[in-house]
């Protein structure tokens, strides 16, 4: 009998651990980005030992991404980070550190990095569309290069 006991507390704390799992990992409440269209243009696994601090087997991505007048990326961070260039338009970079809300607008020509697990809403405030040439480093093989992020709360009126 203790034996049945025991097994039955096994199982069920493997399944309330399964609840616990979903429930702090699901996305819910993430901000979808809106007006946005990003196109895939390439992706590779690294291979080398150069000296950018990559790590070999994670991917290398590419996009092509866009954003609509008054779109936006929705609240979200990349796991290795993200090297952009800006091809047309401006946009508003609002990035959640700590409890602050740190603002930075870009322009076409210029070009920023996000920071792995940097969580950043990113605004379309101007007139036409901007455009973005993104490099995604050290994504992990198969998965996303964006991870949605819940808005923290740190950038009132987004």
């Amino acid at each position: 009998m203790n034996t049945k006991r025991a097994i039955r507390w096994a199982l069920l704390s493997v399944g309330l651990a399964g609840v616990v799992t979903v429930v702090t990992v699901a996305p819910g409440g993430a901000t979808p980005p809106s007006g946005l269209t990003q196109v895939p243009l390439a992706r590779g696994t690294d291979v080398s030992d150069g000296t950018i601090p990559l790590q070999v087997g994670t991917d290398v991505a590419m996009a092509q991404i866009t954003v609509n007048p008054g779109g936006s990326s929705g609240w979200h961070s990349h796991p290795g980070g993200a090297i952009i260039v800006v091809k047309q338009g401006s946009l508003t970079v609002h990035r959640s550190i700590g409890s602050q809300c740190q603002t930075t607008t870009y322009s076409a020509g210029q070009a920023f990095i996000e920071r792995p697990g940097e969580v950043d809403d990113v605004v379309n405030a101007g007139t036409v569309p901007y455009v973005l040439f993104v490099t995604f480093p050290r994504v992990p093989q198969g998965e996303s290069a964006r991870i949605d992020i819940p808005d923290p709360g740190t950038c009132p009126g987004l």
